[in-house]
């Protein structure tokens, strides 16, 4: 691992969010997305993010992205100003979901040490 992909004290957080978009939804799944990551990529304690389309396999899930953030803390700071920026848009997410018939699993995870 680089010392440019982890937290001083290695304990880098990892925000996966996964979703089950049926093809109806997936542009405006993505456009919100895209709007969220660019409002993360400027926050601070901001690592690296991906947006990963399935395209073969048989998981559920056909849309995933991953944020690395430098530590907890910096996901805690991150958490009111996506709010704030969502509110200021009228970006509901929850409502959002369920109207385009979306299934998420969203969670934040960390590396297993010594693998």
């Amino acid at each position: 691992m680089s010392k440019t992909n982890q937290s001083v004290d290695g304990r880098s957080v990892f925000r996966v969010d996964k979703f089950v978009a049926p093809a109806a939804a997936r542009e405006e799944i993505l456009a919100k997305v895209r709007t969220t990551h660019e409002l993360l990529r400027l926050q601070q304690g901001f690592v690296q993010d991906f947006l990963l389309e399935q395209f073969s396999g048989p998981g559920e899930f056909n849309l995933v992205t991953i944020v690395e953030w430098e530590s907890q803390a910096a996901v805690d700071n991150v958490v009111p100003i996506v709010k704030a920026a969502h509110e200021r848009i009228a970006f509901n997410p929850q409502e959002t979901i369920a109207r385009l018939g979306v299934r998420a699993d969203i969670a934040n995870y960390q590396r297993i040490p010594g693998l």
